[in-house]
């Protein structure tokens, strides 16, 4: 099978998948979502979690976090299944991060509303790294601001042809082709030359 990596950028309760292969095509691009709407807060639950209060935030979350790796798990599945019929094997999901700073104890979390949007970004991303983690599949974790550095580094003097074929191939495909949707096709081809070829990918 061909390899391929998947790259994934996360916004609150969704986020972009792109999946790329060896030779830099994008072979899937979807939406998915982590969260169910219908429930409370629907994609914040850290302001939900605020209005309980700390007794009652605590098990709120945990549960939280529990159905939001289910449905992580199911859209990545998904998409590799996908990709295992179109001859493509996965050899590692690429995740893009924010600042990657520590969040501190959860009482201070819930004081502070910045610190509350910091932390529900955080846990979308802890969700999918979850879900990629009982897939079975290797997780690239790259900062956001610091990916034009790891490019540089990883992909050496090709950065620029990379990126401009990236770019060239969102004309192809045409819209959606966002900036999270750039940055997750190179996050996604920089994890693909980083990992050995040889070592088993999922749908191999």
């Amino acid at each position: 099978m061909k390899r391929a990596a998947l790259g994934i950028r996360m916004h609150s309760g969704w986020g972009v998948l792109v999946a790329v292969s060896e030779s830099m095509d994008v072979i899937d691009r979807r939406r998915i979502v982590v969260t169910d709407d219908d429930g409370p807060r629907g994609n914040q639950p850290f302001h939900h979690a605020e209005a309980l209060g700390l007794p009652r935030a605590e098990p709120f979350l945990a549960k939280y976090r529990s159905e939001s790796e289910r449905f992580a798990r199911a859209a990545i599945e998904a998409a590799t299944k996908e990709l295992a019929a179109k001859g493509y094997s996965i050899a590692a999901v690429a995740l893009l991060l924010a600042s990657g700073r520590p969040l501190p104890a959860l009482a201070q979390i819930l004081a502070s509303h910045p610190l509350i949007h910091t932390a529900e970004g955080e846990l979308f991303r802890e969700v999918v790294s979850s879900a990629c983690q009982a897939l079975r599949i290797p997780v690239a974790r790259y900062r956001e601001r610091a990916l034009e550095d790891i490019a540089k580094a990883a992909l050496a003097s090709s950065t620029a042809n990379t990126k401009q074929r990236l770019a060239d191939v969102g004309k192809t495909l045409g819209p959606p082709w966002t900036a999270d949707h750039k940055a997750a096709a190179l996050a996604a081809y920089i994890a693909l030359q980083e990992r050995p070829i040889g070592r088993k990918s999922v749908g191999a």
